[in-house]
C-alpha cells in the first residue's frame, strides 16, 4: 500500500519503528551519517549539473541545490563540534547503491531515472527527518529536524518538476511507482541502524 506523504509523494513502505529506535539508541552515529549523507547530496547535485551543462534549468536547480546541500552539512558538523562528536568517515551506503542499479542506461531514460531516484531518496528523507523530530526532546535539535523535513519536502518536489519539463508525464508516474517499489524492497531489507539510509 502506497504511502501518502503528507505533501503529496507516495513511498510503496513506510519506515518502521524498528528503524526509530535504533536511531535513537545511538543518535551520535546517526549524526555521524547525517552529515556524510548531506555531504553526498551536494557532491551528487555537482555531479548532475557537471553532467547535463546543456540543460540551464537543471544545471541552475542544480548549482543551488549544491549550496543548499552544503550548508546543511556545516550545519550538521556544527551539531557534532557543539557535542564533542568527531565526524566520521564515509561510509558505504547500501541503499543508495541499491537505488542506482535500477538506473536505465541511455541519455533520456538515464536522466529521467537519475531525477526520480533522487526524488525518492528526497521523500524518504523527509519522512525519516520527521520522525526524528518528532520524538527529540530538546526543542532546539528538534526545531532543525523540522527545517530539514521541509527542505527534503521541496527538494523531492523539485526533483520531479525536473523531470516533468525533460520527460511526459506518464514515463514518469511510471517509473516513480516501479522505483518506488523497489525502494520498499531495499528498505525492507536492509538491517535498521543508527544512519538515515
Amino acid at each position: 500500500m502506497p504511502v501518502q506523504m503528507e505533501s503529496g509523494g507516495r513511498l510503496a513502505a513506510a519506515t518502521g519503528n524498528r528503524w526509530l529506535t535504533a536511531v535513537r539508541a545511538d543518535f551520535p552515529s546517526f549524526l555521524q551519517d547525517h552529515a556524510s549523507c548531506e555531504r553526498k547530496a551536494s557532491g551528487m547535485a555537482l555531479s548532475m549539473a557537471a553532467h547535463y551543462p546543456d540543460r540551464p534549468e537543471l544545471l541552475k536547480a542544480m548549482a543551488s541545490l549544491a549550496v543548499e546541500e552544503l550548508g546543511h552539512y556545516r550545519d550538521v558538523i556544527g551539531l557534532l563540534v557543539e557535542r564533542g562528536i568527531r565526524p566520521a568517515p564515509d561510509t558505504r551506503d547500501a541503499y543508495v547503491n541499491a537505488l542506482n542499479k535500477v538506473v536505465r542506461k541511455g541519455r533520456d531514460q538515464y536522466l529521467l531515472d537519475r531525477l526520480v531516484v533522487a526524488s525518492v531518496i528526497e521523500c524518504r528523507g523527509q519522512e525519516r527527518f520527521a520522525l526524528i523530530a518528532g520524538v527529540l526532546t530538546e526543542e532546539p535539535l528538534a526545531r532543525f529536524y523540522r527545517r530539514i523535513a521541509a527542505s527534503e519536502d521541496r527538494h523531492w518536489q523539485l526533483f520531479i518538476e525536473l523531470a516533468r519539463s525533460e520527460c511526459p508525464d506518464a514515463d514518469i508516474d511510471r517509473r516513480w511507482d516501479e522505483i518506488a517499489a523497489c525502494e520498499a524492497d531495499i528498505i525492507r531489507s536492509l538491517t535498521p541502524r543508527a544512519a538515515l539510509h
